[in-house]
């Protein structure tokens, strides 16, 4: 099997498995961290794509500022009670961090061993170049709406944050 379907599919159950971490758990940080391991499984997928600059987005946009501020907004809730939200330790959970690590040291001998065999991309489908073409020749009209969707939506929050002082 070529290693480009094998890398799909280990990224893919890694997204499943961190989706399911995601939804399942109760304490909300360690949901918040497996939201962030989402976010670069699927930056991987992008790489694997031939996709770097969406890759590189999806990083800086989503696991880097955005999960930041749900981060904050879990410390600013002050959700109270932090016992009941604690998991219990248990031997399976480490010997899975184990088995987790040894499996990632083991796909990362992989690519370095074979890290110049890949083929360059041929159409750069997720270089700048042909995303910012591609965005103000065929997509001007949606982008510009857009723009101002956000300038109302930015207005509208000022406004409604904003309070009347006595």
């Amino acid at each position: 099997m070529n290693l480009e379907i094998i890398t799909f599919f280990v990224l893919g159950a890694l997204l499943i498995a961190s989706g399911i971490t995601v939804i399942t758990y109760k304490n909300p940080v360690v949901s918040a961290i497996a939201l962030v391991f989402h976010f670069f499984m699927l930056a991987g997928l992008y790489l694997n794509l031939h996709a770097e600059f969406l890759a590189v987005l999806q990083i800086l946009v989503y696991a880097g500022a955005i999960m930041v501020l749900v981060i904050f907004v879990i410390m600013l809730l002050n959700l109270g009670d932090e016992e009941k939200f604690k998991e219990k330790f248990n031997y399976r959970k480490l010997i899975a961090i184990i088995f987790a690590f040894v499996l990632v040291l083991q796909f990362a001998i992989i690519y370095s061993t074979v890290a110049g065999s890949f083929p360059g991309s041929q159409n750069s489908v997720g270089s700048p170049g042909v995303i910012g073409a591609d965005l103000f020749n065929n997509y001007l009209f949606p982008f510009e709406a857009i723009s101002l969707l956000l300038l109302a939506a930015i207005i509208g929050s000022v406004i409604l944050a904003k309070r009347k002082v006595d």
